[in-house]
């Protein structure tokens, strides 16, 4: 097996090992922030969504600076590989993409709905309006992942009517599982309000991917091979990019480090 086929296939392994971290309800965590999107109301979670906290303290009109400091750090040293290898909502969207259905690509400036996200459902709607029951300027009053992984099982359970079905959270939630069906992560690549922010430092941070243009023969294999539809020549390290791995199935795209980096001279 070649090497750099390996950093994609590790990855998959990763997703399912890391799984239970964040799956595991230990309720001593339950106030410690994690850096993936994933709901801390569900019954299988332990640590507290970062998303969630920063959009409650702006309601509270708070400064959360842990969470704030946790994700910074996450941002700086991996960039949009949580997304790609860590987040538990990325891993059920990779596996629904499997199910044989066809397939459709998304527009590149659909990555903008992450910034719009990120600015009206996590900070200024809660800040101005977060107190209000039922506000749906209110990031986990619209979540997917809280429909599906906390709400869901509350249903089940008859613990929650099923009339909350109708409403408009569960919809919403049953449209992004649609499109999961038919396109590549469509709630990471249009409205992950914590993507969008990880996606700002993929250029800056600790790890990032690495295009040796001069052994390159054009063959377009890393273009081909992108389930985000990136021109990997044209716009490596771009914000779109989850840092899958998929590229470098291809010889002249590899993963490195800025410490390499400086380690060669900056070459």
């Amino acid at each position: 097996m070649a090497k750099k086929l390996s950093y994609f296939r590790l990855r998959r392994i990763v997703q399912f090992l890391v799984l239970p971290v964040w799956m595991l309800p230990i309720a001593a965590l339950r106030g410690i922030p994690g850096c993936v999107f994933h709901c801390y109301a569900c019954p299988l979670s332990s640590f507290a969504c970062p998303i969630g906290l920063i959009a409650t303290s702006m309601a509270m009109g708070l400064v959360p600076l842990m969470v704030l400091g946790v994700i910074f750090v996450a941002a700086a040293a991996v960039g949009s590989a949580i997304c790609g290898w860590l987040c538990p909502f990325g891993l059920l969207q990779d596996l629904f993409h499997k199910i044989p259905t066809p397939k459709f690509k998304l527009p590149a400036w659909t990555g903008i709905g992450r910034y719009i996200t990120l600015i009206a459902l996590v900070i200024v709607g809660p800040l101005l309006w977060g107190k209000s029951v039922d506000n749906y300027a209110f990031i986990c009053n619209l979540c997917p992942a809280g429909a599906i992984e906390a709400g869901l099982p509350r249903i089940i359970a008859g613990q929650v009517s099923v009339e909350r079905l109708l409403s408009v959270k569960y919809i919403a939630a049953a449209v992004i599982v649609g499109l999961m069906l038919f396109t590549y992560r469509p709630w990471c690549r249009m409205l992950c309000p914590l993507g969008g922010f990880f996606a700002l430092f993929n250029r800056v941070s600790v790890l990032f991917l690495r295009l040796k243009t001069d052994k390159c023969s054009n063959c377009k294999t890393c273009i081909v091979d992108c389930p985000c539809d990136i021109d990997v020549k044209k716009a490596i390290n771009t914000s779109s990019c989850i840092r899958c791995m998929k590229c470098t199935q291809c010889k002249v795209v590899s993963p490195t480090t800025i410490f390499e980096k400086f380690g060669n001279g900056g070459e």
